[in-house]
């Protein structure tokens, strides 16, 4: 249960973010504010007020952030510039009418049964959906220049480093910081060991989330390394080896393995390269629901490498796969639009009536609840920078204005890749989806022969 001081924290955040907006460039005080409140507010603590969507870590940031713009007279706009980015924004605001329209009927078991939606979960869901997004939005229209990419970058390097030291603290002695400070514990404590030892959580909804972040800090560091001047690049380095060995001791497989991949493509690949293995990689995420429903992803390959690993994790990713394609075939019932909320998606005892099934992965989640339609709209907004980028490289010179470009764009990819196993959608990976949009439009609208090499700002440290 949530003690007061974590209900006092949710409350006071928004002045937290007036300050920040009054003493910061905009740029600055639109990152602080989401990526400060995702690292420190608590997780799972909802203010639910009448008529009004869920107030969280995730939401309250954003609001406030919207709010200090709109006091400062800077307007948002709501839809992209592109044709297929507004279509893609409305299927996902208008989405739940879909879905509520599909589900009235209630799902009924021998005793009880869940209840079938009504019109307010429409107000309800779209509501969410618009929270959801708030980020998108502010960060395409106030994120989208080479200056603002440096900040995101400089801010998870930072954030990152802060961070370490409450993750080595639950290394050391196991993951309470939630329960000392904010009262309660936000997950199932077995979770937290692994590998011989324990893998922090902090302030986030599992430890997984916090090695995705040690992995974005990690590819932050090492783009501030490679963009350095010569005379700043060792503490960079230092940074970078530093936070590697802080998701070493994050003890979770699949983040070390990203973070495999990801580094050399940061540090060494041609931002062409970069940009290209980000747009195949969301190609990648977008067609497995219809590989893997073909039998096409090589699941038992899959299983044998992680036994070579670690057998408890084989039967892990043995139960993530089974339950993949339990609640694939519940989502086939209703393809269009999904079975909506309240756990309508999930498998149950038909006796009892309690959930048989876990849903892991953000892409099973959204096909069970919103149908492909949802899908088609979340994962094709999230893709859409990177393939509006990839289709621009051509035109772009060697040395932009930007040397973080690339390093951002991997750090999306890699996080959508991270959502096949994981829900790790955040507040963070739409700022950067919002950010890269943002620049992508602008690069639509400037003809080619007026892409010039640009003053090198690029050898500036983060």
């Amino acid at each position: 249960m949530p003690n007061a001081f974590a209900f006092m924290m949710l409350g006071v955040w928004p002045l937290v973010v007036i300050a920040m907006f009054r003493r910061m460039p905009l740029e600055r005080a639109l990152i602080w504010s989401v990526l400060g409140g995702y690292l420190i507010l608590p997780p799972a603590v909802v203010i639910d007020l009448p008529a009004l969507p869920a107030l969280d870590k995730h939401t309250i940031p954003s609001l406030a952030a919207a709010m200090c713009l709109t006091v400062m007279g800077r307007r948002v706009r709501i839809l992209p510039a592109t044709m297929l980015g507004k279509i893609l924004v409305l299927m996902i605001l208008f989405s739940p009418i879909g879905t509520v329209l599909t589900n009235r009927e209630p799902v009924l078991f021998t005793v009880g049964g869940l209840p079938g939606l009504t019109p307010w979960d429409i107000v309800s869901s779209g509501a969410y959906q618009f929270m959801m997004l708030l980020p998108f939005l502010l960060a395409r229209d106030v994120l989208a220049g080479p200056a603002a990419q440096r900040e995101i970058v400089r801010a998870l390097l930072i954030g990152g480093l802060i961070y370490s030291i409450p993750m080595l603290y639950e290394v050391r002695m196991s993951p309470q910081l939630n329960v000392k400070i904010y009262g309660f514990f936000q997950h199932g404590f077995d979770q937290t060991f692994r590998f011989g030892g324990f893998r922090p959580i902090v302030f986030l909804q599992h430890g997984l989330w916090v090695a995705f972040f040690a992995v974005t800090a990690l590819a932050a560091a090492v783009a501030a390394l490679r963009a350095a001047d010569p005379q700043n690049r060792m503490r960079y380095l230092f940074a970078t080896i530093y936070l590697a060995i802080v998701l070493i001791f994050c003890r979770s497989l699949g983040p070390l393995v990203l973070a495999v991949a990801i580094v050399p493509l940061v540090f060494l690949a041609s931002r062409r390269t970069q940009l290209r293995v980000a747009a195949l990689l969301a190609v990648l995420v977008i067609a497995y629901p219809v590989l893997r429903g073909a039998n096409l992803v090589p699941v038992e390959a899959m299983l044998e490498q992680a036994a070579r690993v670690d057998e408890q994790r084989m039967q892990s990713l043995q139960f993530r796969f089974d339950n993949e394609e339990a609640l694939l075939e519940r989502a086939k019932e209703k393809p269009y639009f999904g079975w909506g909320a309240w756990n309508r998606n999930m498998i149950h005892d038909d006796a009892t009536g309690f959930p048989v099934s876990i849903s892991d992965g953000l892409w099973i989640i959204v096909i069970g609840i919103g149908g492909w339609f949802a899908f088609i709209a979340q994962f094709g907004l999230l893709a859409s920078p990177l393939l509006m980028l990839r289709r621009k490289v051509r035109s772009l010179p060697d040395i932009t204005e930007t040397p973080y470009l690339g390093a951002l764009a991997l750090m999306l990819a890699f996080n959508m890749i991270d959502l096949i196993p994981n829900a790790t959608l955040t507040p963070l990976t739409w700022l950067l989806t919002g950010a890269l949009l943002g620049y992508a439009e602008k690069l639509a609208r400037v003809p080619a022969r007026q892409i010039t090499r640009q003053p090198q700002m690029a050898s500036r440290p983060a």
